[in-house]
């Protein structure tokens, strides 16, 4: 495992080489693309056009993200998604809901610390009972008995918390197997594996596996409900890209709202966010109502 730990830095200094060689020959493809309209491109979608202005999408890094959110989404059809409809499909839905129940409730001590850094009391005090009685009642968080006495769950990270204290959000950024992002979220990442306990001490004993086995099989029970949201955005999308970029800003700008959600299929992202795993198996098909954004200004043209 120790060679494992010495080999990722190397092997994300390799990842980001590759992708700014790539994203560099790509450039002049990025440039094209661009001026198929200087101010807006049409978005296909099930409902008609959306009308997206291009140029205040903060993606400065663009050929180079492009290149990774490509990578990533070659990954994600040849690698996961067989696994993903597999768990999907034969996996029967009450174990799926208690996998992504147990998930949900490893995450609580990251939850509560950001709602304290937040100063959301209210918010902590619910985190903390939900994490008492779903572990107990619930049996270590199997069974979601809290929402049950009223007590929702809800998503707090890191990089929420920098947002509620004035740090702006940055460029947008494509991470390597993590997809949609930005400094401030990548940070903020960073920060929250510092929050769990059980990332802590499987580190201290030796035992990363149980966090990659944790952090993959969220990956997988994440991914496997939202297939086929993601095959309609991509069906329905002249540039999946752009709309997976303005979808991921609007959807993580509901996120820090606290609970002001847009109406937008969730998107994958296969860190420690384990707050939302059972929502998307119960979305309904794609049907976007895109709030207008100040990164991806969008509206009707109809």
């Amino acid at each position: 495992m120790q060679r494992v730990k010495n080999f990722l830095p190397s092997s994300l200094v390799f990842f980001f080489g590759f992708f700014i060689v790539v994203g560099s020959a790509n450039q002049t493809w990025a440039a094209d693309e661009k001026s198929f309209d200087s101010a807006t491109f049409a978005i296909e979608t099930a409902d008609g056009q959306l009308a997206v202005d291009i140029d205040e999408v903060n993606d400065p890094l663009e050929s180079i993200n492009r290149a990774i959110f490509s990578f990533n989404d070659f990954m994600l059809d040849h690698l996961l998604r067989p696994f993903g409809i597999a768990y999907r499909d034969y996996i029967p839905g009450l174990v799926r809901d208690a996998i992504g129940n147990f998930l949900h409730n490893l995450s609580s001590p990251v939850i509560f610390a950001n709602d304290l850094l937040q100063f959301e009391f209210r918010r902590a005090f619910t985190t903390f009972n939900r994490f008492v009685i779903n572990s107990t009642v619930g049996v270590a968080g199997i069974g979601d008995v809290a929402v049950g006495l009223g007590m929702e769950m809800h998503k707090e990270d890191m990089g929420q918390t920098f947002a509620t204290w004035g740090v702006g959000e940055g460029f947008y950024l494509v991470l390597p197997f993590l997809g949609p992002s930005n400094p401030r979220d990548a940070i903020g990442k960073f920060a929250d594996g510092y929050f769990d306990p059980l990332n802590t001490w499987s580190g201290n004993v030796g035992r990363d596996w149980v966090s990659y086995s944790r952090t993959g099989m969220g990956g997988l029970h994440l991914y496997s409900g939202l297939i086929d949201e993601l095959d309609g955005v991509k069906k329905t999308s002249i540039d999946y890209y752009a709309t997976i970029r303005s979808l991921a800003r609007q959807k993580r700008k509901a996120e820090i709202g606290n609970g002001k959600e847009a109406d937008l299929p969730a998107i994958p992202d296969l860190g420690f966010d384990y707050d939302d795993l059972n929502d998307n198996f119960n979305q309904p098909a794609f049907t976007p109502a895109l709030a207008a954004t100040n990164s991806d200004q969008i509206t009707s043209s109809r």
